[in-house]
């Protein structure tokens, strides 16, 4: 079930009307969970035994973890001595952390070995696995990154001190929640679950901003994401014919692509769930208008980076055991999110790049506290200028190869950057047969695209000004026939479905 489509709409209609129509919380918890449970059948009906098994293996652990002696026997044996409950404690926290450990490991090793595991067999073992005549598949399960990711928060945070829900529907209800369950944001339960408690009905206002957020994701998603993956997909299909022109131009696409595509996806959910009354964290702030690496990863899939920082960054030692310590904690976090992305060396690689580009930022950052005339430079116009530049020219080019993560098609495209020619079918079949229009056309296009959404960042974050709310819902009919009519035949698939 795609979000944008006219089955979706039915479906969310159905479930609103039937979530809003009872009164009682856990009739509202099983709907919400019912209505997930076919929203990902109609996706991947085969793996809904595993994430309903993983959802209760998750939650009996959390029990667990938080299950303090301090309210058992020992509180109210009195003639225990103050040394004996000592130990007691000990070994209570040392039975919480191996817990802890078995949650954590159960759910990587599953996250690696979905993701990790066909490589390992094709590479290793020489088998063909995922091709078409293959005795079997191994497909991943749609959204197992997020959904591990999301157990092993819970059972950190319920390690840290937050408390274990005894509430298994709920528990479910909040792993399963339709809305993000694919592909983000990920959400703490503890967030989520207060917010189960108190929900309403959501007024005009934020029916209004849920039917403007659910429409803007259409239109970035449906017209210009998927527009724009059609001269990628025609580009980066055929390297050998591109010239150096053409892949920068497919290089600048890919990146909106990517953005407009995943933003316009959290759009969608973040609306959807508002109509239940729940809001789900926003998971992009403008990184395209980020001065540096740093602020890039605090604009760019939010819910990531907080993740990456909470559970990895920080129980590493942070940036408080010097700048060499620091420099390797940003690197290792930075890798980790490469492999988290998936199994090709090019995955690992553009880890590494942001990893590297990390240490590069806080070393500077040490250098402009040590030299003043460095720090003003920064500061001042035409720095601002050039960090923004050398942070987007980082960033849109390693996304190569995160969109060729085979190293030999990223590498060619690299070498090929500058000083090749684009052979003259390639020309026809690309921008005259399949795009009808001109190179100079398609670089009109995407400047006029970078400057609307100058446009609109400087509304939003300088200006501070939003449009009210009627004026939200003239847009939202006129957005979704746009769609309608101006989003190329057979959508492309979401690109995070892949992660």
């Amino acid at each position: 079930m795609n979000f944008i489509s006219i089955f979706y709409g039915l479906f969310l209609l159905s479930v609103l009307g039937i979530y809003w129509a009872v009164n009682n919380q856990k009739l509202r918890m099983w709907t919400l969970l019912i209505a997930s449970l076919v929203f990902y059948s109609s996706l991947n009906f085969q793996y809904i035994p595993l994430l309903l098994v993983l959802t209760l293996i998750n939650f009996r652990l959390g029990l667990e973890i938080g299950n303090n002696t301090a309210h058992g026997q020992y509180a109210v044996d009195w003639k225990l001595s103050n040394e004996d409950w000592q130990f007691a404690q000990t070994d209570w926290n040392r039975r919480r952390l191996k817990l802890l450990w078995l949650g954590v490991s159960l759910n990587v090793l599953l996250l690696l070995s979905f993701k990790y595991l066909p490589a390992f067999l094709k590479y290793v073992l020489n088998l063909q696995i995922n091709s078409p005549d293959a005795a079997f598949n191994i497909i991943a399960p749609l959204g197992i990154s997020f959904f591990t990711f999301e157990c092993i928060a819970y059972l950190v945070d319920v390690y840290r001190g937050a408390p274990a829900t005894k509430n298994f529907l709920k528990f479910a209800a909040y792993k399963l929640f339709f809305a993000k369950l694919i592909s983000g944001p990920i959400t703490r339960y503890h967030s989520l679950a207060s917010q189960f408690q108190t929900s309403h009905f959501p007024s005009t206002e934020e029916v209004s901003e849920a039917l403007w957020l659910i429409s803007r994701g259409a239109v970035k998603k449906g017209i210009l994401a998927d527009n724009l993956g059609i001269f990628v997909d025609l580009c980066f299909g055929n390297l050998q014919r591109a010239g150096s022109a053409d892949l920068w131009l497919a290089t600048f696409a890919y990146g909106l692509q990517l953005y407009l595509d995943f933003s316009g996806y959290v759009d969608i959910a973040r609306g959807s769930a508002l109509l239940f009354g729940l809001v789900l964290p926003e998971n992009f702030n403008f990184p395209y208008f980020s001065t540096s690496i740093a602020e890039f990863w605090r604009r760019w899939h939010m819910t990531l980076g907080d993740w990456l920082r909470n559970y990895i960054y920080f129980p590493l030692g942070g940036s408080r055991q010097g700048l060499t310590r620091t420099c390797g904690n940003l690197f290792i976090v930075m890798l980790i999110a490469g492999i988290w992305h998936g199994s090709a060396w090019g995955f690992i690689l553009w880890g590494i790049l942001h990893g590297l580009a990390l240490g590069v930022h806080r070393l500077t950052d040490v250098m402009s506290d040590r030299f003043e005339n460095l720090a003003d430079f920064w500061q001042n116009p035409l720095g601002i200028v050039v960090a923004w530049f050398l942070t987007q020219l980082m960033v849109f080019t390693s996304w190569i190869w995160f969109r060729l993560p085979n190293p030999q098609d990223s590498s060619w495209v690299i070498q090929h950057l500058w000083g090749h020619s684009a052979d003259a079918q390639f020309v026809q079949k690309v921008y005259i047969e399949a795009l009808n229009m001109s190179q100079y056309q398609l670089t009109s296009l995407l400047v006029i695209l970078a400057v609307l959404m100058s446009i609109i960042y400087a509304f939003n974050t300088r200006l501070k000004l939003d449009f009210n709310w009627p004026v939200k819902l003239v847009f939202v009919p006129l957005c979704l026939y746009s769609v309608w009519l101006l989003a190329p035949e057979g959508s492309l698939p979401y690109i995070y479905f892949d992660f």
